[in-house]
């Protein structure tokens, strides 16, 4: 007597002498968005804080517009405020981010948005290597927001 066996392929095995089922290939994607939390905060015409926002990756476009703009021309320094109010998605409750916005952010807080601005744009990243001062530990906190002692 002769025995037969039908074989069953099982999923993702391919029966013997078939080509291996095709494998899809990985798809990296790209982070455009970046959140933040400002170190002061942005506070409004009422009066309320707003700490936490975001800001995306900028485009050829985001850094060539502010280029014609009559204030940056007059003002070259003036192109930081410009750019930002491009990038900055949101910032709190706050989602017309214009220049007045950005103007009225505190010193501290400008100046942390330009260095994200710069590492994400520059370096594609928002990491930092730091070290303990005290027991000179080494290692690596987002320097894109969240809360105090957290990385």
């Amino acid at each position: 007597m002769r025995r037969t066996s039908s074989l069953v392929p099982q999923a993702g095995v391919a029966p013997p002498g078939a080509e291996p089922p095709a494998v899809a290939p990985r798809r990296e994607t790209l982070r455009t968005e970046f959140p933040f939390e400002l170190p002061r905060g942005y506070v409004d015409d009422t009066g309320t804080v707003h700490r936490d926002g975001v800001m995306r990756l900028a485009t050829a476009r985001d850094e060539l517009v502010p280029l014609r703009d009559d204030r940056v021309r007059e003002n070259p320094p003036y192109l930081t405020v410009v750019l930002l109010s491009r990038v900055i998605v949101r910032i709190g409750t706050v989602v017309d981010v214009h220049p007045g916005v950005v103007e009225d952010l505190f010193a501290s807080d400008l100046a942390f948005l330009q260095d994200l601005y710069r590492r994400i744009n520059s370096e594609g990243h928002t990491r930092a290597s730091v070290a303990c001062p005290e027991c000179r530990h080494h290692f690596v906190v987002d320097i894109a927001g969240g809360r105090l002692g957290e990385s």
